[in-house]
């Protein structure tokens, strides 16, 4: 049994440390227990500082609560970054909190890497090496014993002694170097750092800069009274809804509305391409009428260099309505705006003959349809658009109300309107003109009417709230009553201007012939009257530049010119147009030009500069006889006007150069500012017209020298 021999005889390997270890580790519980026992033995002292607080029992048990958060107490509130978005810097809301105490790289790697796998792969074969070492001792031990039993004993017990020795403390020799070799552990701490340099790519900054988005600030304030107008509009169209609501068993209403549903489905399939008609409409009407825009936008009569100093108009476009043929042109308004659209007023002049009314938006741009078209219950006498917000027109009928008109909400009527609680007129309303916003930036205009009042009407949440500024009364004539007694008469009024500086001052024209000078501050007199015409005062007008001056026209077939200041009260010119006047207007670029149409179809051009006696230009504009011009207007951009007559047709005119001769620019007045400029040309025509004013009253002084 040599193998059994050779186990016993020798020891397995890790015995001798074992051994040694269990010795150390009984000699220091010996220690300890030596130490505990001394311990137990000694009182306990508590070791205090001198300067230490003395605090009593009940202080000593109170506590105090204390959050701790996570937040770095050095950490910047401050922090200021600059924003693109909004273009400014602001203040960032999050703030780093991390704070790092201790930081230490350390030397571990993952036991799944590659590098363990290499490291622990290298240790497998270093055991491999050193068991081939033990075992090879292992045979030249046996060769060395032999193979008796009794060695076999003797090695067993000197084993044995060896062992009782040990566990009694003394000390194990070290192994032999040779005859065992334990298992080589490879250096945890071995750590070789491998760095390579690689190229870096240069670093190139690519930059853009946009435009900032158009940014627009909306604000607007709700109120009690808004909430309360939606709930009503809704109300009202939820009624309208139900009473479309067909009962079963009428065919005919049930066939009313399958039309009304097919409209309705057509109109929503044309208004998605709406912009896109309208584009297209006005691009072929371009193409259709492109001579008639070639010259309006560049033709120029040639033959004014050889006519003493007279001109012509040069017929344009003319615009009609299918449905406003059959009405008069009752009144043209500009878009102070837009300068190629113009507003028209359709009624009727025919009062035994009186039907709807229309009121029709043209523009420049599409002569063959109107752009916006509004059909009223009673006859169109006059209309205005806002100087500002060109979308509100304010409209006079013939049954005595006023409207206003919303382009933007596109309803069909309009969004305010008199009626008898409300203070309408009880006569038809001949003329309306807006005005200044009042204190409290509320809109307003005024009226006129034969019923001889006028009328202030302020535009207030959703209703026209109504003011009489002054009665007109004919005080030099009176009427008898029944008991014999004698009854002021009431005057009626024609026409009516503010003036262009002091929009206090304003002009009344009559049925009676006469014009009145009033103001807003006094509404029981007049501050001048002029026995102007002997029929009724179609129109009266202020001169654009010159502050005293105005104009007005009458059935008389006479157009007069005035200055206010004036001693004597008579007209400064007087022209006799042989038929009745039925408009007049200024030229906007000149204070001595003006313009005039008769019930004959004509119009009648003067230049005061030019000629003081005859106008420089009268040419008929209707084909038919029997056609009255009612209207004319100019543009304050281009050099055309329009003129409106009693068969609902307007009809563009262009002035020939000699009709708007201009005063020539001197040299370096290129570069002065806008408002310098407009104060020398106001200048200029001031002075043009006082010259004319002098040369008039020359006369006058002679006569008063010789008696």
């Amino acid at each position: 049994m040599p193998t059994k021999g050779t186990a016993r005889g020798k020891a397995p390997p890790g015995a001798d440390k074992r051994k040694a270890k269990t010795i150390k580790d009984d000699d220091t519980i010996t220690e300890l227990r030596e130490d505990l026992d001394d311990d137990w033995t000694q009182p306990k002292q508590l070791v205090k500082p001198d300067d230490q607080l003395q605090l009593s029992e009940a202080e000593l048990k109170e506590e105090f609560t204390r959050i701790l958060t996570a937040n770095n107490p050095h950490a910047p509130q401050n922090i200021v970054r600059y924003s693109f978005k909004d273009l400014q810097y602001k203040q960032t809301s999050s703030v780093d909190q991390l704070a790092i105490h201790f930081a230490l790289d350390g030397n571990l790697i993952h036991k799944d890497s590659d590098e363990a796998r290499r490291q622990l792969a290298r240790g497998e074969q270093g055991v491999e090496v050193v068991s081939e070492h033990q075992s090879e001792a292992g045979d030249v031990e046996k060769a060395d014993t032999g193979t008796d039993t009794e060695g076999g004993e003797k090695a067993e017990g000197e084993s044995g002694k060896e062992g009782d020795g040990a566990e009694d403390g003394a000390p194990t020799p070290a192994p032999a170097a040779g005859s065992s070799s334990e298992k080589k552990l490879t250096n945890q701490f071995n750590f070789s750092e491998r760095a390579s340099q690689t190229y870096n790519n240069p670093l190139r900054e690519r930059g853009t800069t946009t435009e900032p988005p158009p940014r627009a600030t909306y604000s607007s304030n709700v109120t009690q009274w808004e909430i309360y107008d939606a709930y009503q509009e809704d109300f009202e169209k939820q009624e309208k809804s139900k009473e479309k609501k067909v009962v079963p068993g009428r065919k005919d209403e049930e066939t009313k509305r399958k039309k009304l549903t097919i409209v309705d489905s057509q109109s929503d399939d044309i208004s998605s391409v709406a912009r896109g008609a309208k584009i297209i409409e006005r691009m072929v009407n371009q193409n259709t009428y492109d001579d008639v825009a070639q010259d309006f936008k560049y033709y120029e009569d040639q033959s004014d260099e050889y006519r003493d100093q007279e001109g012509t108009l040069l017929p344009l476009w003319k615009f009609s309505y299918e449905k406003a043929k059959k009405l008069a042109v009752t009144s043209l308004c500009w878009s102070p705006c837009y300068t190629d659209v113009f507003a028209v007023g359709h009624g009727s002049y025919d009062f035994m003959k009186q039907s709807n009314g229309m009121i029709l938006f043209y523009t420049l741009k599409n002569p063959s349809y109107p752009e916006y078209m509004y059909q009223t219950d009673s006859g169109v006498m006059c209309l205005d658009i806002h100087p500002t917000q060109p979308y509100l027109v304010a409209a006079g009928f013939y049954d005595g109300c006023v409207g206003v008109f919303n382009i933007h909400e596109n309803k069909g009527g309009p969004i305010y309107l008199s009626t008898a609680k409300t203070g309408k007129h009880t006569d038809p309303v001949w003329q309306v003109r807006w005005q200044k916003e009042d204190l409290d930036n509320n809109l307003n205009f005024f009226s006129v009417s034969s019923d001889g009042r006028i009328t202030a009407w302020t535009l207030i949440k959703n209703e026209l709230h109504y003011m009489d500024v002054i009665q007109l009364n004919t005080n030099d004539l009176l009427a008898d009553a029944v008991d014999g007694s004698q009854l002021a008469t009431t005057g009626a009024g024609m026409s009516f201007d503010f003036h262009k500086q002091n929009d206090y001052l304003f002009l009344v024209g009559t049925e009676e012939g006469k014009v009145h000078v009033c103001s807003k501050m006094y509404s029981s007199t007049f501050l001048d009257t002029y026995n102007a015409h002997h029929m009724a005062v179609y129109r009266v007008a202020w001169n654009h530049y010159h502050p005293r001056i105005f104009i007005t026209c009458s059935a008389d077939w006479s157009v007069k010119i005035w200055d206010r200041t004036n001693s004597k009260p008579e007209p400064v010119f007087t022209f006799d147009l042989n038929s009745a006047v039925g408009d007049v207007a200024w030229a906007p670029y000149s204070s001595t030009v003006f313009a005039a149409v008769t019930t004959d179809g004509k119009v009648h051009v003067y230049d005061l500069n030019v000629n003081k006696y005859e106008a420089i230009c009268e040419q008929l504009v209707t084909p038919k006889k029997k056609t009255k011009l009612t209207h004319i207007s100019f543009n304050t951009e281009y050099p055309v006007i329009i003129v409106g007559d009693d068969r609902g047709y307007v009809t563009c005119l262009k002035l020939s150069p000699n009709l708007r001769k201009m005063p020539k620019e001197k040299k370096g007045t290129e570069q002065v500012k806008p408002e310098e400029k407009a104060a020398q040309k106001l200048e200029f025509e001031v002075n043009k017209m006082e010259k004319l004013l002098a040369m008039v009253r020359q006369p006058d002084n002679k006569e008063k020298e010789k008696h």
